[in-house]
């Protein structure tokens, strides 16, 4: 499979693996990079600058393939923006890529280019995707509603988002959000991508550190097992619908503040739920497409699957044209 996103990455596959806190290190990571696709690590699960390059130099031990950090932009929750010194230690250890989102990398894309980084921003909406060409990313990620994580405040899907993209941008569109199978890579390169990210396929699979509580729940969800929360910040997040998600969206209805929600969305008591499997008590970013997972398997399998299927799918689409 030859798009521009895989000859701009060096990669065999136009699959990406989602970062997502906690969850990208450098076992995951590695493991998509070595299946042919490209793993990211998360540079937030890192309290600093030195751990997140502890985390890269492991990943380098596990693999010899391209790999990416993710850098979250948006605004902090809690004091501290630690994005200078997460720069820092991508652009000291020179790693092939880098996925930002939120707030424009415009600043650092000079010392990116000097160090031979690719730069991909992740977007929630067209006017952004047209913005990030404008500062120099060399290939942008447009999410749709559907996504895990955060999906923009605006409420439109991928299906709509991806082609408005390509149609807006010369720079290669790799599309994310509701895609969890060959299906979905297939519907993605018709409608303009040239890749695509997958974040909540890849919780399901033998290589993520997330308890199995939570990988059998994905495995027996439906797609309307998530929910929004955190409209109120203006940082809304698709999340597993579980009792915590439905509190935080109570509290909000009734006019919660910033820190009464954190005691329940704060960054490390999902941490612990992830290692103990307490699938009650926080909340996991999930994306609809979890109504699309049906097993457990390993990162080489899944990849391998969709890869394999995908062919199947477009000999069927072309013999419709015989």
């Amino acid at each position: 499979m030859k798009t521009r996103v895989t000859e701009l990455l060096g990669i065999k596959y136009p699959i990406i693996q989602g970062g997502m806190q906690w969850l990208s290190r450098a076992e995951l990571a590695s493991a998509v990079s070595n299946a042919g696709g490209l793993g990211i690590i998360t540079a937030a699960t890192h309290p600093g600058k030195e751990e997140l390059i502890e985390e890269i130099r492991k990943t380098r031990a596990l693999t010899d393939k391209p790999f990416g950090v993710n850098i979250s932009m948006l605004p902090e929750l809690t004091p501290g923006d630690k994005t200078a010194q997460y720069m820092e230690a991508v652009i000291r250890e020179k790693v092939p890529v880098l996925e930002t989102s939120g707030r424009s990398p415009e600043k650092y894309v000079p010392q990116l280019k000097e160090a031979g980084i690719k730069l991909i921003h992740k977007v929630p909406a067209v006017r952004f995707a047209r913005k990030a060409e404008s500062v120099g990313a060399d290939a942008v990620i447009i999410v749709g509603f559907e996504c895990g994580g955060h999906p923009g405040m605006d409420n439109v899907t991928t299906m709509v988002l991806t082609p408005g993209a390509a149609d807006n941008v010369s720079i290669p569109v790799i599309s994310g959000g509701g895609i969890a199978d060959a299906r979905g890579l297939v519907a993605a390169l018709a409608l303009g991508a040239e890749a695509v990210v997958m974040g909540t396929r890849f919780i399901a699979t033998a290589e993520c550190l997330a308890h199995e509580n939570f990988k059998q729940w994905m495995v027996n969800a439906s797609e309307t097992d998530t929910m929004i929360i955190q409209r109120s910040i203006r940082n809304a997040a698709r999340v597993m619908k579980n009792p915590a998600a439905e509190k935080v969206l109570e509290m909000e209805n009734r006019g919660a503040s910033l820190d009464e929600l954190l005691t329940i969305i704060k960054g490390q008591r999902g941490l612990s739920n992830l290692l103990s499997g307490d699938i009650q008590d926080g909340t996991l970013a999930m994306g609809q497409c979890v109504g699309l997972i049906n097993d457990i398997k390993s990162v080489q399998e899944v990849i391998e699957d969709i890869v394999r299927e995908a062919g199947t799918i477009i000999h069927r689409l072309q013999n419709m044209w015989g």
